[in-house]
Parts: structure tokens; sequence; C-alpha cells
């Protein structure tokens, strides 16, 4: 067996099995060493294949399209620094728990550390952010075997570890496959199977005797933070009626939007908690946790302020130690959908009413009616999303970039009806790739919108190409507000000498040239009036449109500040300091 008839084989087989594990997409960056990887995927007729130029963006454009279909997707690039561009993409979604396949193209082992170029140590290069790893051997005569273990074993390693893994597979020239080759893909050969896999199921004792320990605590409390399973709403707001006891639901929870009841959902709790007096008054007796820790700061002072008086309880489906309050909490490794359905088998049918959920009810009532009282001044970001959040269509995506735009919208995006999924990197909670993985998300058909800052739109301009090259529709929402917002929230701000070079960083860009240079309809608007037909018309176009809002950074600790306040004020006005 000559080179290319090994090389044929090996690759064929390994992308075969890929395909056959479960990968629907794949996202190529061109370079000469994955030649291999990148023709064979484009030729095999079950993939989807994305081709990207930019390493970075398409590493961030694979992980939207895993958040979205919640599959493994599979990244090729060339060897060397193209390599390197995918780290931060591989990080999120490390942290995020998103499923990668990430496949780099090496140099043969003789020519690694002898000056050869675009020969870099790939050698484990992204450390402990991937859950699996491995340095494949050459295509050799008979080793497609091998190649098909190594590719089921990744698929299944990312789907189990919910995480990236990495594959390095070095080639030797020549590098163009024969696909005619006899027996070049499947022949004879028979896939590996996938495995079979159980829930993590508490057993019928363990869940009893936690609904014991629940039923100890008259004022619970029910916590959902970023999750993306659908199924959880259901699941936990009927867990949560049975209890009698409120739901804070973080914006990335899926509890916010959808036909799921819910009666007991408290949005605005971060509002009501930056309260110190109402905060104290508050405090449950139990709070049980899913998902991640939820965006709100005040919510995170809050449980450990009073972390001796709670009892916590952490249900996780991974076996990790999700609690970055230092709160002692205990840790229910299960399936959470199973977990709450367990919890409520023991409980009568009928929603439980309480006084303490009333209290919660009414309180959110109020927080509600004061973060969204209609503003009689200029653009502000927190109406931006209130407005965007009405406007935007039903059955959709909403993305939203990290920073400020994040933390509007868990003050200022009520719960709705709309079936809209929201989104965010909340794994590391970075503010580059977010234009890409915006488009990543929408890259399989459903309408995305993407709020974000300035400062984050300008980290991924390359990611509006992919946009422009396949027609990919998207209405991105681009809070202007000439630099870093958050930064004025923070201890930097009381130091003027320094504060606008070292964090406000104004960029003192206009942003149509760079639209336009991408193919998209670019609107600016400096009124309400205008922001609210922007949004419209944006629905209504076809492809990338882009709206502008303009803000003053000045104005924006100041709006939000007397919102929390008026938010206080009507709280005790209501309850005579509770």
């Amino acid at each position: 067996m000559g080179h290319v008839e090994a090389l044929t084989k090996y690759v064929t087989h390994f992308v075969d099995q890929l395909v056959f594990s479960g990968v629907e997409h794949v996202v190529i960056s061109p370079g000469s060493r994955s030649t291999p990887l990148a023709m064979t995927f484009a030729e095999h007729s079950g993939v989807n294949h994305w081709v990207h130029l930019d390493e970075r963006s398409a590493a961030f454009f694979a992980l939207g399209i895993a958040k979205q279909e919640q599959k493994p997707v599979a990244l090729v690039c060339t060897s060397g620094t193209a390599a390197a561009n995918y780290y931060p993409a591989i990080v999120e979604a490390f942290y995020s728990r998103v499923p990668l396949v990430v496949l780099t193209a090496d140099r043969p082992h003789e020519l690694r550390e002898v000056g050869a170029p675009q020969a870099i140590n790939q050698i484990q290069m992204y450390g402990s952010y991937v859950k699996w790893y491995q340095d494949l051997a050459l295509p050799e005569e008979n080793n497609f075997h091998y190649a098909r273990q190594q590719a089921a074993r990744a698929m299944e390693e990312a789907i189990s570890g919910q995480g990236p893994v990495h594959l390095n597979i070095p080639f030797r020239e020549p590098l163009i496959p024969d696909f005619q080759l006899e027996e070049a893909w499947r022949g004879s050969v028979q896939p590996i199977p996938r495995a079979q896999r159980g829930s993590l199921a508490m057993p019928d004792d363990q869940v009893k005797s936690l609904f014991e320990q629940l039923a100890q605590g008259e004022n619970g409390l029910l916590v959902v933070g970023p999750q993306t399973d659908s199924r959880l709403a259901e699941a936990v707001t009927h867990l949560a009626s049975r209890l009698g006891v409120p739901v804070f639901a973080d914006p990335l929870s899926q509890l916010r939007t959808g036909s799921h009841d819910k009666r007991n959902i408290i949005e605005n709790y971060d509002a009501l908690l930056k309260s110190q007096t109402i905060k104290g008054q508050i405090v449950p007796d139990y709070i049980v946790r899913f998902g991640a820790m939820p965006v709100s700061k005040a919510y995170l002072k809050w449980i450990q302020e009073y972390k001796e008086q709670i009892d916590h309880y952490v249900v996780d489906d991974q076996q990790e130690f999700r609690e970055p309050a230092g709160i002692g909490a205990t840790f229910i490794w299960s399936e959470p959908v199973q977990l709450c359905e367990s919890l409520s088998d023991f409980m009568p049918d009928g929603n439980v009413e309480t006084s303490w959920l009333s209290t919660w009810q009414q309180m959110n009532v109020l927080a509600k009616n004061e973060m969204l009282f209609e503003p009689g001044y200029s653009l502000n970001e927190g109406h931006a999303v209130a407005y965007l959040a009405d406007t935007m269509p039903d059955d959709s995506n909403f993305f939203v970039g990290n920073s400020m735009p994040i933390r509007d919208v868990d003050s200022f995006f009520m719960a709705s009806p709309k079936n809209v999924q929201l989104m965010a990197n909340r794994g590391a909670n970075g503010i580059d790739g977010v234009i890409s993985t915006a488009i990543g998300t929408a890259a399989t058909g459903k309408h995305t919108t993407l709020l974000l800052g300035d400062i984050s739109f300008y980290h991924d301009l390359n990611g509006l190409w992919m946009a422009k090259n396949k027609k990919i529709p998207l209405t991105i929402v681009v809070i202007n507000n000439d630099g870093g917002g958050i930064f004025s929230y923070l201890p930097q701000s009381k130091h003027p000498d320094h504060f606008e070079e070292l964090f406000g960083t104004p960029l003192g860009l206009d942003l149509g040239p760079v639209i336009g240079m991408y193919g998209g309809t670019h609107r600016k608007v400096t009124t309400w009036e205008s922001y609210k037909r922007a949004l419209v018309e944006s629905y209504e176009s076809p492809g990338l449109n882009v709206v502008e809002v303009v803000t003053n950074r000045d104005d924006h600790v100041a709006f939000h500040r007397e919102r929390w306040a008026n938010v206080e004020k009507a709280v005790l006005e209501w309850s005579g300091s509770l």
C-alpha cells in the first residue's frame, strides 16, 4: 500500500466515523497541512462544511453552532499559529460545557523542533482546557481501524464531558487524497457503534431524604442560573408550585421566556437585592440552585452575607464543584429534570400558596414597574433592552454580549410568553468572539438578535464576514457609549487621571463604513422613535442588519442607581419596611 492510499483510507475512515458518531457540522479554515481533512470533510455527503478565513472567529462560529444544536461540532485548521487562534473559543467551550472536536493538522514527527516552517509545538497546546487529547499516529498501511477508534472516542469524550476535545494529526506530503480508490470510504468496514448512555439519577431513598430536608424549611427558594436544557423550565416551575416557593430566574436560565407557568418566577431579584434593608429581611431557609451561578452580583453578595443562615444545595449533572461563592453547599450530582420530577412525586397535587411566595411576587411586580417606568429623557441601555424584548420575533434566539449588556438584560428583560432562547458566552465571560458565536447560532436557520457593546463589536469585526458570505440573517444592536461602560461601576472610576486611557478606552470610530464593507444595513439612532422603527425594519429586511444605539456613558451609572433607589422606595413603602 502506497502513501496516498494509506493517507486516503486513514482520513476517509476517520471522517466517516466522526459523521457516524454524530458530527453534522465542521468549520474549516484554509491551510495546506490540513488538506487531507479539509478535502475529505468537503467530499463527505453526511456533514455540512463551513469555511471561515479567520481561525479565532471560526472557532467561535463553531461554538455558536454547537450551542444552538447542542451537539459536537468539528473544527479543522492547519499547523502553526492557526491552531493557537482557536484558544479563546476552546477556553469558553470548556467553561460553558460546549462540545467541540478540535482537529489541528501538524507536521510529521521528523519536522518537529528542527526549525521547519509553520511548525510549532502543538502537543497538548490547550492544556487542561480540553476534556481529552491525543497526538495521533501518522497514516500508515491498515491503520484506518485505529483512526476510527480515535474518532469514535473523541466524540464520546466530547459528549460525556460536555466540552472540547483535541486531536493533533500529523501528515506527510503529498497531502491530496485519492477518493477514487476502491473502498476509499467505509467499504465493508462497519463503523464503531455509539455508546449507550444512562442518566445520572439519585436513588429513591436519597430523593426522599432530600425532600424531608427541604420540608423542614418554611421559606425555600429555587434558583436557576445559566443553563441550556429546554425541559427544565417546566420541571422546575412545577416543583416550585408544589413547594410554594419563588424561583429566581437568571436571564440565561431559559425560564423567563416560553409557555410554562411563570407565577412563581422572580426576574427582578437583582434590583431587589441591591437594597441592604430589603435583602436583610427576606433571607430564605434553603436555596436549591440549578445551572451555573447567576449573573447577578447582588445575589452572590447576598448568599455570601447570609451563608450561615441558609442551607445551600447545588444540582449538577456533571460531577464538578461549581460554587464560586464559597458557601459550603451540598452538591447533588443528578440529572436536574429527573430530580425535579422525583421530588414533585412526594408532594400532593396543586399549587401551594404561601405568604413567603406572595411577598416575593408582590415585590417583583413593584420592582418591574419601577425598572420599566417610561423614560422621559435620552436613550439608555435599560429601555433599549425592554423595547428590544417587545420587538424581537417569536421562535428566535437572543444572544447577549458580556460586560454591561448581560447585566442590562438581567435587569430589564422581563418574563415573556415568546419562545425566545437566550444565550451568551458566560463560561469565561470574555468580550471576544461574540459576533461569531451569535452568527453560529443563526447559521442553522433560526433568526438571532445580538446585543453587545461597541468595544465587543470592535473585537470581532472579522466575524461579520461569515454573515456576508453565507447570507445569514442577523440583527445586531450595538450599544455605543464610546468605551467600556462597566468600568464606571468599579473602583477604577475613582481615579480620573488614568481612567479614560486605561479603562474607558473610547474608540472614536464610525461604525457605518465597516458594516457596509460586510454588506450590512446600518441604522444609527438617537431617539426612542427612531430606535423602535429601526428594530422593526431590521426584522423585515434580509441579511445583516446593525442598529447602533448612541448613549452617554456618563449617564449610565446615574440612571441605574436611580432605578434601584426607586425600587427600594416602592417596596419599603408597600411593606412598611417588611
